[in-house]
């Protein structure tokens, strides 16, 4: 018996001297928070350590959890004497260095998560020891050399991600002996050689994008792997046409092919992948390669398809109407083909489309009327056609409209004053049409336009007051017109303004020449022979009415044949520019940000930045609608950054439903917001950093510990934000959703209530700005 005990008690302390060791090696731990007095001591249980779980019988170390801590240094071979150690996962830290080969002696071991760190190296091939592992996940590293062909030796190994190493060579065949694996993804490498058919056998989901592959796909690819749901073999150098490759995969919910040189046209067969489906999967993306003829009809039968892409192809003839039944379509990508033809009216019933992009093609006719009718578009994009007509009024009623491209094409008629509806819009180019009329008055009530271009059109009158409310106005373009009158001094008030041309129109008076119109040249104000102002601009000063009278008199006595004569030379050469326009047919491509007069600016390239390029090592946890991530801005102010999940249609509107609360409130118990950075790609709010985590935490947490004045002192402080936002301002804020997860403690223990993404906000005789009670059951305030 006393031998039984000691035995137990040595095992233990081998155990504790195992974990003491991987500390020892431990460089950096931010403050301190996973080694804290008490934790990580020998003072204490090592079964109770932060991360430690044991076996309850034997008391040895079965598993080892320390991800998302952000801890530096390197991995201690000592790991290995934890020999009953069956996970560890230590992903998304800064690990540095080899990985240990030592690992190789866990022989219980059955998941190994090390993703993005910054282990290098090779794989070492003893790994194959671990006979019992089902999991190996190695992401977003720095190893390097060749796929060690010993991973084959691994018979129950089901998931499999060197995604984003440094890893060269070929795939070994010896992964045609895992018969358990199911999830396999080599992407961003530089693997070479053929499609590795011969591996082929049993993947449910494999990943090869952005390596050098090359070579035909085979023609038996579903014959020989019938379960296949996920396959991403874009970015590399594969060709052949394409046939019948994918005729028998009737599991497969995602398909991309982008960008290698596949040619032929698109089988009609494409048709019978009836799970090709949404919540995220349902893609079939074969942009940028040279695949030619029409696009089939068979297409409209993929019912469950969420997302088309036939970008960059020489595809031909009509837009088939079958497309109107792709019912859960939400994005539909034919740009730069050349397709012909009108725009069907049945994609008017695709409800759920957030983006129709059909630009650079020969698409001709009237923009259909019933475009209306999508109400969640989001992204329209025509330009580079020949379509005809005037715009239809019901485009003008799309309330979520963000991008609007209309440029360069033949439309015609005035602007129709009912885009009173266009609130949210960011972009709008019209340029390089025939538009007439007067420019509307109420364009200058689009809080968050940052670009528009109205160019190259007959557009005549003044340039409205209005403009001057375009805060987040970035560029300006309405030359090439026949706009008349003074310049608004109101531009002068625009702080974000850095690229205006009004050239060739006709207008007069003096420039203004503060604000941002300082910073511009001659170039903005070319062909107004009328203006007059600062030398900087290349007019002359502007003179006195009586000055002005008598210098009148002397010149038309004087020099009124030679004046005439040159007036007569100059309008026709206005007329014959006006008649034939060089209009641009290149797409702006545009980083836009909304910029917003009470918050400071932040660029995507800074969120960037102060996030390392969003790593997972930055991520603070995911939420309902997208993630959140801890950045640094480039004063050394620490931020919160939530992006958004675009890929959800409610993430649109919680974002929209956030951003309209958070500009609207202030109060020292409410999560401080910072900026928005919002562009067609990226939406992301910037809030202010919250050191001491969530409520939630606090409460549930065996590490956590709340006296009775904390939790009284967090229930005043919570309280005092719901008066507020109940009755501290003209509309009343409904939270929707408060429970702890959502209360922030400060370093001081002061509460801030956070996550507005479901808020209502209550008006007399106004619809709430959520039209449905969502939130948490339990936590939803009587008053919803």
């Amino acid at each position: 018996m006393r031998t039984s005990v000691f035995s137990q008690s040595s095992n233990n302390f081998t155990d504790q001297s195992a974990l003491i060791a991987f500390k020892s090696q431990i460089t950096f731990s931010p403050n301190n928070s996973v080694f804290a007095s008490g934790n990580w001591s020998t003072t204490t249980n090592f079964c109770e350590w932060f991360g430690v779980s044991c076996s309850r019988r034997k008391q040895r170390v079965t598993a080892l959890n320390l991800s998302y801590v952000g801890l530096h240094g390197s991995i201690s071979p000592h790991i290995a004497n934890l020999s009953f150690l069956v996970s560890l996962d230590l992903k998304n830290n800064s690990f540095n260095g080899f990985l240990p080969h030592e690992i190789s002696h866990l022989h219980r071991l059955r998941k190994l998560r090390l993703s993005n760190n910054l282990l290098e190296g090779s794989i070492h091939p003893t790994i194959h020891n671990c006979q019992k592992l089902e999991y190996l996940n190695l992401y977003n590293n720095n190893f390097s050399g060749g796929i060690p062909k010993e991973l084959g030796m691994l018979p129950k190994l089901r998931v499999l991600r060197l995604s984003r190493n440094s890893l060269r060579g070929t795939i070994p065949l010896s992964l045609s002996n895992m018969s358990s694996l199911e999830f396999l993804t080599f992407e961003d490498n530089g693997l070479t050689g053929p499609f590795p058919l011969v591996i082929f056998n049993f993947y449910l989901t494999l990943g090869l994008t952005n390596n050098h592959f090359s070579g035909t796909l085979p023609m038996n690819l579903c014959t020989q792997c019938p379960n296949l749901q996920g396959l991403y073999i874009s970015e590399n150098k594969f060709s052949s046409k394409l046939t019948s490759q994918f005729n028998n995969c009737t599991e497969l919910s995602v398909l991309s092919l982008l960008y290698n040189k596949f040619d032929g046209s698109i089988p009609k067969g494409f048709g019978s992948l009836e799970k090709l489906e949404v919540l995220y999967l349902g893609v079939f993306d074969a942009s940028e390669n040279q695949i030619k003829g029409q696009i089939p009809k068979e297409i409209g039968s993929l019912k469950n398809l969420y997302l088309l892409d036939l970008l960059g192809n020489n595809l031909t003839g009509n837009i088939p109407s079958t497309l109107g039944g792709l019912e859960r379509l939400q994005r539909l990508f034919l740009v730069e083909n050349l397709i012909e033809g009108s725009i069907p009216e049945q994609l008017c019933q695709l409800k759920n489309l957030g983006e129709l992009s059909l630009s650079i093609n020969s698409l001709s006719r009237a923009i259909p009327n019933c475009i209306g009718n999508l109400s969640l578009l989001e992204k329209f994009n025509v330009s580079n056609n020949a379509l005809t007509s005037s715009i239809p009024l019901n485009l003008w009623s799309l309330q979520n409209l963000l991008f609007l491209d209309l440029s360069s094409n033949f439309l015609s008629g005035n602007l129709s004053l009912s885009m009173t509806k266009l609130s949210t819009i960011v972009v709008m180019d019209l340029s390089c049409n025939q538009i007439t009329g007067n420019i509307p008055s109420i364009i200058g009530a689009f809080e968050s336009l940052s670009y528009l271009n109205m160019s190259k059109n007959s557009f005549q009158g003044n340039i409205p007051q209005s403009f001057g409310q375009l805060r987040g106005m970035d560029q300006l373009d309405l030359s090439n017109n026949n706009l008349s009158g003074a310049i608004p001094k109101s531009l002068e008030t625009l702080p974000y303004l850095k690229y205006l041309n009004l050239s060739f129109n006709k207008l007069s008076g003096e420039i203004p020449s503060t604000g941002p119109l300082a910073n511009f040249t001659i170039e903005s104000f070319l062909g107004n022979e009328a203006l007059c102002g600062n030398p900087i601009f290349g007019v002359p000063p502007c003179t006195s009415p009586t000055s002005l009278g008598s210098r009148v008199k002397q010149v038309l006595l004087k020099y009124i044949v030679p004046a005439i004569a040159s007036i007569i030379i100059f309008a026709a050469l206005v007329i014959m520019r006006r008649r034939h326009p060089q209009c641009n047919m290149q797409i702006p491509g545009l980083p836009i940000t909304l910029p917003t007069v009470d918050h400071r600016m932040i660029s995507y390239q800074e969120l960037s930045r102060g996030t390392n390029n969003f790593c997972e090592s930055n991520l603070l946890g995911i939420g309902g609608f997208g993630f959140v991530y801890k950045g640094i801005l480039s004063d050394g102010t620490i931020i919160v950054v939530k992006v958004l999940n675009l890929q959800l249609e409610v993430a649109f509107k919680s974002f929209d439903a956030e951003c309209k609360v958070l500009r609207a409130i202030r109060h020292r118990n409410l999560v401080k917001v910072i900026s928005t950075c919002s562009n067609l790609e990226f939406r992301a709010l910037v809030l202010q950093y919250i050191s001491n985590g969530t409520l939630e935490k606090w409460l549930y947490s065996h590490n956590n510990y709340l006296n009775l004045v904390q939790r009284v002192s967090i229930m005043v402080d919570v309280a005092s934000a719901l008066e507020y936002l109940h009755n501290g301002q003209s509309e009343a804020v409904v939270h929707c959703d408060l429970k702890p997860s959502n209360i922030l403690l400060d370093e001081d223990m002061v509460a801030h209530v956070s996550d507005f993404g479901i808020a209502k906000i209550l008006a007399l005789n106004k619809d709430a700005t959520q039209t449905k009670t969502l939130g948490t059951l339990g936590y939803i305030a009587p008053s919803t």
